[in-house]
């Protein structure tokens, strides 16, 4: 049966963002509650909702709504109806029974709890019940988390299972995978018990708080919050009902037991209000001072909190091997946390899924790791992992690989879905090439290009990569979560640090020349964004010949929030995409005064539908729910382009010094009502001086060339000015923007 209507039931957190998903796959959605004005209020929650649940908020209406006493007859007319009320089996049983007794023939009744197993929520349902009853765990925030765990039962309709994981994954763009009814499924099972390790060691080690976050992030591939970061922004209170919860439904002799004992200073907190970001603080908290606030940190054994303390591992990289064998407390850590993960997640196969890759795309999709417990073995190396672990006895998996040795033991990745996925393609690269900031697979007809740098940044190695890349069509791509935050700062500021400014104009000359490089290569080259997209990350994609982008991207250009401005073609492109509107043809002051309040403001985009309005993307652009298929589409636009040739270079028209004196307008309003302050007004003049064009005419022609010469003059003139210095370094130190 096809899916072409939607009932959700409960609109808290988890309901009102499927309700809202749905309305982005463009499903008619009703969200019903107790009340209609909850549910209301609800939508409107999501039409307010930062970062935005919908890609589209005009769409907003598509979401009917409704209570569960006057406008349930509506599950009569529904294909799924998705129940998301409180965790509270009484009271899901009473919805159950509202919802067979209407719903039509074979519809789907599913339900997102994310703790009660299936055989408890269908113990009152028939067997011809229980073979449309499935549960369909979705992660918040449902629009951005990719995991969507399906929970079949043993009477289930597999045809029908496979159906709805077949909508999920094509329509909803989720990463649908069907598993057994096991406490906490796959992700919450494995990734539970991760956080609990990373805590527990970090007390039994006596590592501080920022110590432990410092390794158990980044350099594990593992999101920058840390555990204890995250246990603060989760709730301290709720993990601790989590951990209730499995303790309830687990074996005595799993070993989550020994992780779940409760830690005195964990209750303590609980019982003073210190929950976490929604209480007085958790582990961490902010402190009011005179001078403004200041981050504070716990001490595990005390209890007492002191300024927190950044730590620098000297590492920037995720790489385990280094990370483990580290003669440090680190490294003892890190092993540690590691190897009791591995050992977890493998004593799990095949009692929660025979794949055991399942379980890494788990963790990739529904935490944000960059691998799975597998993955980290794999890359630690079989050998490596035997001589350092100790007892894992009565562990089949870990035995069956102690004896074979297998180096190879992964083989194929993300069997959850049928979709040639990239993380499936690299493994059959012909060759792999690249450097320490990206990554070259070569294959017969194409190459692709993956940058590996913290947040994608991007610096002269990732041009090389890009460069050395097109001699076939080019296809520029990652796995991790940002397509490309920019520009690496670090990097510039370290040649800045030292008065070193023609490293940095080297720098950029080179980036403009790649840019310039890819727009008119022989061969095709395709961006496909995911993520972040801002700064250099859009530059490389605006002067890339095609693009496919997920929905889930936040792009534009937002380097004047650092004192700065786009230097890489972005002002050139910007100008190039609206002087071709109607309105510049007629204006010759509408394309620079548009794209100086565009740039100038730092204007971003959250999804494809918004950044066409702003040309940061076009209509023939390719939009993609599921980034999955990201890879698949862009190698149709290249099958689609045998004959592809170079557009031919642009050239300009602008009105230099007559749209100047507007922009100066402007400018002196923005000053006098403190909407900019000095510095601001700097760098707004050097954005307003390449926008126009400079000292030109309107019947003077610009190339390409000049912009970028525009460009790198006015980007140089403001990188050696200290207030430009004192906003990255400001932005750098704390990620927040500083106004001077």
């Amino acid at each position: 049966m096809k899916i072409k209507n939607v009932v959700v039931i409960g609109s808290g957190t988890m309901g009102s963002g499927i309700a809202a998903h749905l309305c982005n796959a463009n499903i008619p959605v009703t969200l019903l509650d107790l009340k209609t004005e909850i549910s209301q209020n609800a939508r409107e929650r999501i039409h307010k909702s930062r970062p935005p649940l919908l890609i589209d908020k005009t769409k907003i209406d598509n979401i009917k709504v409704g209570n569960i006493s006057d406008d349930f007859n509506v599950v009569k007319d529904a294909d799924w109806i998705v129940e998301a009320v409180v965790e509270r089996i009484d009271i899901k049983h009473q919805i159950y029974d509202k919802i067979f007794e209407s719903r039509k023939d074979g519809a789907i009744v599913s339900s997102n709890t994310s703790s009660i197993p299936i055989k408890v929520l269908s113990q009152n349902l028939n067997k011809d019940q229980k073979k449309d009853f499935c549960i369909t765990h979705f992660f918040n925030p449902v629009r951005y988390m990719g995991l969507l765990e399906i929970v079949k039962n043993e009477d289930n309709d597999l045809n029908k299972i496979n159906q709805l994981k077949e909508f999920c994954e094509v329509e909803l763009g989720k990463g649908a995978i069907v598993c057994n009814d096991t406490p906490g499924f796959l992700g919450n099972r494995v990734g539970v018990y991760a956080m609990q390790i990373a805590m527990t060691e970090a007390f039994k080690m006596k590592l501080s708080v920022e110590e432990a976050d410092a390794i158990f992030g980044r350099p594990m591939g593992i999101p920058k919050t840390g555990v204890f970061g995250l246990y603060d922004l989760i709730g301290i209170d709720l993990m601790a009902d989590v951990l209730k919860s499995f303790i309830k439904e687990l074996p005595k002799s799993d070993e989550f037991h020994e992780v779940a004992k409760e830690i005195p200073l964990v209750k303590k907190l609980i019982e003073t209000g210190y929950t976490g970001r929604k209480g007085k603080g958790g582990f961490y908290r902010m402190k009011k001072t005179d001078s403004g606030k200041i981050m504070e940190a716990i001490n595990l054994e005390t209890g007492e909190y002191s300024t927190s303390q950044k730590i620098d591992i000297k590492s920037d990289k995720v790489d385990l091997k280094a990370l483990i064998n580290r003669k440090d407390k680190y490294g003892d850590y890190a092993w540690s946390v590691l190897s009791k993960i591995i050992k977890y997640a493998s004593s799990l196969v095949p009692g929660i899924t025979k794949e055991f890759n399942d379980i890494d795309e788990a963790m990739r999709l529904g935490f944000n790791w960059a691998k799975g417990p597998f993955e980290m073995l794999e890359e630690i190396g079989v050998k490596n992992f035997f001589d350092k672990v100790d007892e894992y006895k009565g562990n089949n998996f870990l035995e069956n690989l102690s004896n074979s040795k297998d180096e190879n033991f992964y083989g194929e990745r993300q069997k959850y879905t049928s979709i040639e996925t990239l993380g499936k393609i690299k493994k059959t690269a012909s060759s792999v090439d690249g450097n320490s900031s990206a990554s070259i697979y070569r294959f017969n007809d194409f190459n692709i290009v993956e940058f590996t740098t913290k947040a994608n940044a991007l610096d002269y190695d990732s041009m090389d990569a890009l460069k050395k890349a097109t001699d076939k069509p080019l296809i520029i791509i990652n796995e991790s979560m940002q397509f490309s935050a920019g520009v690496n700062l670090t990097y510039t500021m370290e040649f800045a640090n030292k008065n070193d400014f023609k490293s940095i104009e080297k720098f950029i000359k080179y980036f403009q020349e790649t840019c310039k490089h890819l727009k008119y290569s022989k061969y095709p080259v395709i961006s496909a964004p995911s993520g972040l997209t801002l700064g250099g990350g859009f530059e490389v994609l605006v002067q890339s010949n095609f693009v496919a982008s997920h929905t889930n991207i936040v792009i534009g250009l937002v380097e004047t929030i650092v004192g700065l401005i786009p230097a890489g073609g972005g002002c050139k492109e910007m100008l190039a995409r609206w002087l071709n509107t109607e309105e510049a043809k007629k204006d010759p002051k509408y394309a620079p005064l548009k794209v100086f309040d565009i740039i100038g403001y730092g204007r971003t985009a959250t999804s494809p539908v918004e950044a066409e309005p702003l040309k940061y993307l076009l209509p023939e652009n390719k939009r993609i729910m599921n980034r999955n298929s990201l890879l698949e589409v862009s190698k149709k636009i290249l099958n689609e382009n045998k004959d592809f040739k170079a557009p031919n270079e642009l050239t300009f028209n602008l009105p230099g010094k007559a749209v100047i004196d507007d922009m100066n307008k402007i400018l002196e309003k923005l000053y006098n009502d403190k909407v900019i302050l000095d510095h601001g007004l700097t760098v707004a003049k050097e954005l307003a001086h390449v926008l126009s064009g400079g000292e030109t005419t309107k019947d003077k022609t610009l190339t390409e060339d000049d912009l970028f010469k525009l460009e790198l003059d006015a980007f140089m003139r403001l990188i050696e000015t200290k207030q430009t210095q004192d906003r990255i370094k400001h932005t750098l130190a704390t990620g927040k923007p500083l106004v001077n």
